[in-house]
This record gives C-alpha cells, structure tokens and sequence, in this order.
C-alpha cells in the first residue's frame, strides 16, 4: 500500500516523494518494482520514457523516520494494528514540522486514538487507500474529532490531485467501505467453515449471481486474511456487536501463516 501510494503521488501529482520503512530490502524491492510499473506504463505507451524518468527522480527512499523531518505531508501505511500506528505518529510528532500534516492509511481504527497520540490533533486525518492503489479510484477521507477544516481541505485537494475521488467519512469503526465489506467476507468464510457450499462456489455465486468483479473470498485472500481478521476484530471490539464477530475459521487460517496471496496460501493455494 505504502509503495502504491509514493507512486501514485509521484507519478501523477509530480510531487517530490519520500519513500520510508525500516527495512532497507522493502524500499530496495519497492523501487525496483516502481520500475517495472514504470516500464510497462512506457510499453503500454500510457507514459512517455521522459515522463518515467522525472517519476524516478521524484522518489527517494529512507529507513529511519528522522529522514522525514522536512516533508510537509506524511502518509502512514503501517500494520492494521492501533499500537504501532501510535507508536509511529509518536514519533513523527517530535521529528515531524510543526505544520506537517499526518495521514493514516488505516482501513479500519479510529483517527481520533491515532491523533491522541500526538500534540497536534488538528493535523490528524485518515486516508484510505483502497487496494491496489494505481488502479481504485477512492480515497475515504476520514477527520477526526480535532482535525482541522484547513487540513480536510488539504487532504482533499492532494487526493484529488492524485485522480482521486475522494468520500468524507465520520470516524467510525471500519468507516463506510468496510464496515459494509468486511461482514460480508467474513459471512462467506462462515459458509465455507461451515461446509454449505465450497469456496469456488460461493465466489462463482457471488460473481455471476451478482455481479461482483470477483467473489469474497478470492477478495479476502487479495487483501490479506491477517488484515480481514484485524479489522473485523476492531469492529467487533469497538462496537460490541456479535455481527461483527470475527469467524473462527479465519482466525485459524492466519495462526496457521495461510495469510492469502501474499504468503502463498490462503483460502486458496498460489504455486
């Protein structure tokens, strides 16, 4: 997701970007995959060569957050888990300019806990990116309690700038796109757990039964059942609501490591 959106803001806003992660491997292996996007943008003769390279320019990396002190606006696209996502705006509160404003990537945990971690509230917002990032248009724009009318309008204009089409979300657990999508996963993986029907099934039923461009549980292993699994678990914990009660069949998947595509094995098995 991180290197989704460096390449967006890159590419199409041609605004100098600060690619970070601690690990000097993942911001290696990120830029070489933007190249290959960039390459077969050039082949698909979507961009000119020219325009590649300024895209190339534009991006830097770092492995420390301290490389991020002079930039103006932070995306934050950690693990969907609420203590290192405060642990990182902790940090950036102390690094970070005074009037830089700080994103969230989080699909799923509250803005306003986020920015409780902070000094500066009002610079707080959530931005979420929908997966992958160069192809969905959407941008949930999510203020918190203290955000600033300055820094939604801000955050807007920059999604925009980016192709964006940009919906305004209360601070509510799962906001709109998941609060409605998560359940509906998780209800498919109760179906399979419970043995009505098998996987290929229920998705064929959901692809050509109601137009879905793909079915939930094919969904679920592209998003990552690590991720399915944290935030239903935040919307069940955030609103003590049973039907937000995550399956047990999906909580088994992820002990066992099957995390979906990006492990090899999920619902379904990628050789």
């Amino acid at each position: 997701m991180g290197l989704g959106i460096a390449y967006v803001a890159a590419n199409v806003t041609r605004l100098p970007v600060v690619l970070m992660d601690i690990n000097k491997d993942q911001t290696d292996k990120g830029i070489q995959f933007m190249n290959k996007l960039l390459e077969k943008d050039v082949g698909k003769n979507k961009i000119t060569a020219e325009h590649a390279q300024v895209t190339r320019e534009l991006v830097s990396t770092t492995n420390s957050l301290t490389g991020l002190s002079d930039v103006d606006f932070i995306i934050e696209a950690a693990s969907e888990n609420l203590n290192i996502k405060t642990a990182i705006f902790r940090d950036l509160d102390s690094i970070c300019k005074s009037d830089a404003i700080l994103a969230s990537n989080t699909s799923s945990i509250s803005i306003t806990k986020i920015a409780a971690a902070t000094k500066k509230a009002d610079q707080v917002i959530g931005m979420h990116f929908m997966n992958p990032v160069p192809v969905m248009k959407l941008v949930e724009i999510i203020p918190g309690l203290q955000t600033s009318t300055a820094v939604l309008d801000q955050t807007r204009t920059l999604a925009e700038a980016m192709g964006k089409t940009c919906t305004v979300v209360k601070d509510i657990p799962g906001f709109v796109a998941n609060r409605l999508l998560m359940p509906y996963i998780n209800e498919a993986v109760m179906l399979l757990e419970s043995e009505f029907a098998s996987a290929e099934d229920i998705d064929t039923t959901m692809k050509l039964g109601t137009n879905m461009p793909m079915g939930p549980l094919t969904l679920a292993d592209f998003i990552g059942l690590d991720t399915c699994l944290a935030i239903m678990k935040v919307l069940y914990e955030n609103t003590g609501d049973s039907k937000y009660r995550p399956c047990v069949l999906l909580q088994k998947f992820v002990d066992a490591g099957w995390l979906g595509k990006k492990s090899g094995r999920g619902i379904y098995s990628y050789k």
